[in-house]
């Protein structure tokens, strides 16, 4: 992190945002108790998934996209699978939806418990991460890791693998694991859930800086239960739209300070996606037991303080390993693994619920299966414009603050929303402009 005078002002650059996923850097100016410039950098190179999928067969994205991400394979999988299914006119059996839920619950369960205890945690505590709050409390930690194993677990008895799950295909699974192992983990998830609800009342105990946010929230909202592998997409602003008509709500464009693609919608920015917004937009559709704990951390129905965002990943927390124990409970032998997903021309939309928000995929298909265009839209850019608003508020009220404080603050201020860098690195067209 450097300060330094510029114009009568001062600068604010923090080279390399620590305790998120991925490379990024942060820049501030600010003069006179003003603030002129901020700006997220995100300098980690593009990876061009998108071009590369052209040309590829319509059964290959579940395990290209996967590769996108090491902490939220599921999410690409579980999008990518849903618009290819769209495009070629094929519904999945309720088995294989619930255990794709099942699955996409092991996913929220490891993200999240990393989250909260290894690269949230030390901010409110007062540590520069989980090794040296380890130190001081290793109980925590050592919670922390249990349930981040517990999620590893599931993911790896349904999905194969707990990174880049190898079970997952369009149309369904290779293999449906069976009744007896499903309830074999079950007193795991028991457990967890226990450790999961003590989560909850340990963070509601952190100090949380003041800090509203106006800003529009966008979830998606299935039929029923709360978000995480399908839904129509709802907003704060009370608009409501399907999956296939994201494209003509989200613009994205290109910002000349940053690699990743900045989202607007419908022309409005900022807007938040993520933990915050699936709860505001969804809390009747939580379990009892997660909107019990919930009321009893001090949160109603709406949250706006991105601080508090950790409360709301812990209550999500405690309903994923509740909706875990619920699909496990009710699973029955002799499902058919999947179903035959014939290829045709046409375009195909999906959307889920990533740990961090909103993920979309769209892909168009030529006769033979052959994808020709593909679109990805991942959490973490839609959110950029909302971090860098949460950045001007924050140091226009705290320009007070010392150098030390001011830089934890902001950086603190990201990592609330669990920002995955090297997800958001996907650009459509990028246009130079040289003098």
């Amino acid at each position: 992190m450097s300060h330094q005078l510029k114009s009568g002002g001062q600068v604010m650059h923090v080279g390399t945002l620590a305790r998120v996923e991925g490379e990024g850097a942060l820049h501030i100016e600010y003069s006179g108790g003003q603030v002129s410039t901020v700006q997220l950098r995100i300098y980690e190179p593009p990876r061009f998934y998108e071009a590369f999928l052209r040309g590829r067969a319509w059964t290959e994205p579940p395990d290209i996209t996967a590769r996108i991400c090491g902490i939220c394979p599921v999410a690409y999988q579980m999008s990518s699978c849903g618009a290819i299914e769209d495009a070629c006119g094929v519904e999945v059996s309720e088995d294989i939806r619930q255990l794709r839920r099942l699955l996409y619950c092991g996913e929220w369960i490891e993200s999240h418990a990393l989250h909260i205890f290894l690269l949230h945690a030390p901010d409110f505590l007062g540590y520069d991460g989980a090794i040296e709050m380890a130190a001081d409390h290793p109980t925590v930690v050592e919670r922390g890791l249990r349930l981040k194993k517990a999620g590893n677990d599931l993911m790896d008895l349904v999905g194969g693998r707990s990174v880049h799950p190898i079970n997952v295909r369009v149309g369904g699974f290779y293999k449906m694991p069976t009744a007896a192992e499903l309830r074999a983990i079950r007193p795991t998830l028991d457990r967890a859930r226990d450790e999961a609800i003590e989560t909850v009342r340990l963070v509601a105990g952190f100090d949380f800086p003041e800090l509203e946010q106006p800003y529009e929230y966008l979830a998606l909202r299935p039929a029923v239960g709360y978000p995480i592998e399908s839904g129509d997409v709802v907003t704060t602003a009370g608009q409501a739209f399907a999956v296939r008509d994201f494209p003509d709500h989200i613009r994205e464009q290109h910002v000349e300070w940053s690699n990743a693609l900045h989202a607007t919608l419908d022309g409005r920015s900022p807007y938040v996606v993520g933990p915050l917004a699936r709860y505001t937009l969804n809390f009747d559709r939580l379990s009892p037991l997660a909107q019990d704990i919930a009321r009893e951390a001090g949160l109603g129905p709406v949250c706006r303080n991105p601080f508090r965002s950790i409360i709301v990943r812990a209550v999500e927390l405690v309903y994923a390993y509740d909706e875990a124990i619920r699909i496990i409970d009710g699973w029955q032998d002799g499902g058919q693994p999947a179903v035959p997903v014939p290829p045709r021309a046409g375009s195909g939309f999906g959307a889920s619920e990533a740990p961090r928000g909103v993920l979309f995929h769209r892909y168009v298909l030529d006769a033979d299966g052959i994808i020709t265009d593909a679109q990805i839209v991942p959490p973490t850019s839609q959110n950029q414009g909302s971090i860098e608003a949460d950045l001007r508020t924050m140091v226009q009220a705290w320009a007070d603050l010392d150098d030390h404080a001011l830089t934890h603050r902001c950086e603190q201020a990201i990592r609330n929303y669990d920002p995955c860098i090297s997800c958001a690195t996907h650009f459509l067209d990028l246009t130079v402009s040289r003098s």
